[in-house]
């Protein structure tokens, strides 16, 4: 399994960077593939390869919006007693506190600030049990809602991101109000660290029932919901700036470390459905009625029931990261990176 981790590099690699722009831009435009045609730009091979490799292969590439320096693994120097990668191509060692138990590094990307190094650690095998735990994703109130359908526990978690969604939507609109743009990018930014964090909250805390209660998690499979129907012009932003996917990967790959199965179920009708009779119900916002035996609960609680109890559609396959390993991207996940910055408050895994 690859996980990605971040730390400061403290280096000025902006040479390096501008270098690495020309030859994707060299990529894009000529689609060449050899890095003795960017010899004369200066980049070390190693690294020129990779931007070559990436770019030269998109054929929808049009422009280079972003690069880094991705060096491959075989040109990394790994020190586990001193806990040290060093990257002799640039003279650059660095220093990692995150855990000593990876097999290799895979490949390292650099940008101004930041080195993320994707490494292969081991996976335990995923633990075989017939008892799954309910996750109920939602775009308003509480964005995931997790039932034990065994013990009839209910989890409610994430109720600020409503909240940070909206403060930060009149934010950008006062913002727009006066034509002042450039300050929309830092409001942009600054919401989406706020929502992974608490996304990454959320998913431990998931993590965490599911493991004390020995149970696997199910969890809607919400593939493109944002397209399959039609929705009311009020509930656009909401759908739009519903960050699930980022919440379901944390939780598969956090699960994945654990040995705790994932699965997938069908998410219609999950929410008119009565979790004691199997009934089609009445709903009305976050209430719910079953018509045939008087069930009343709170709608997302009886859908993560429903959830819980569902057959499976699907197991969660590989992970992105592997996926794009094997296909040879170098595109790294920047949301989903387990930060190592020092900061004894941050979360580790």
């Amino acid at each position: 399994m690859l996980l990605t981790f971040k730390a400061k590099h403290g280096r000025n690699l902006s040479q390096e960077l501008a270098k690495a722009r020309k030859i994707a831009e060299f990529a894009i435009k000529t689609h060449s593939r050899s890095s003795r045609d960017v010899k004369h730009i200066g980049l070390k091979s190693a690294i020129a390869n990779q931007i070559l490799r990436k770019y030269s292969h998109n054929d929808k590439a049009r422009k280079v919006s972003r690069v880094v320096l991705t060096v491959p693994g075989q040109s990394i120097k790994t020190n586990k007693e001193q806990r040290t990668v060093r990257v002799p191509c640039l003279g650059l060692e660095l220093s990692y506190r995150f855990r000593n138990d990876f097999m290799k590094v895979n490949q390292i990307e650099l940008d101004d600030q930041y080195a993320y190094i994707t490494v292969t650690v081991p996976e335990p095998e995923t633990v075989r049990t017939e008892q799954f735990i309910g996750v109920d994703l939602n775009t308003t109130g509480h964005c995931a809602v997790a039932a034990n359908p065994q013990t009839g526990k209910v989890w409610k978690l994430g109720k600020s991101a409503e909240h940070v969604h909206k403060k930060y939507r009149e934010i950008r609109r006062t913002l727009q109000r006066k034509g002042k743009f450039r300050k929309l990018k830092t409001v942009r930014r600054r919401e989406k660290r706020k929502v992974r964090d608490l996304n990454h909250k959320v998913s431990n805390r998931i993590i965490q029932i599911a493991t004390a209660d020995g149970c696997g998690i199910k969890m809607e499979d919400l593939t493109g919901i944002r397209s399959n129907r039609r929705h009311a012009r009020t509930f656009q932003y909401s759908l739009n700036s519903w960050s699930f996917y980022q919440l379901q990967l944390m939780i598969e790959y956090k699960a994945r470390l654990q040995g705790i199965p994932v699965a997938y179920v069908d998410p219609a009708n999950t929410s008119k459905t009565c979790s004691r009779c199997g009934q089609l119900g009445s709903r009305n916002g976050k209430g719910f009625k079953c018509l045939g035996c008087g069930h009343v609960d709170h709608a997302d609680a009886n859908a993560s029931f429903n959830i819980g109890t569902a057959l499976a559609v699907r197991m969660a396959g590989r992970l992105r990261a592997d996926s794009d390993a094997c296909k040879g991207s170098t595109d790294t996940p920047r949301w989903a990176t387990p930060v190592d910055d020092g900061d004894p408050r941050t979360p580790r895994l």
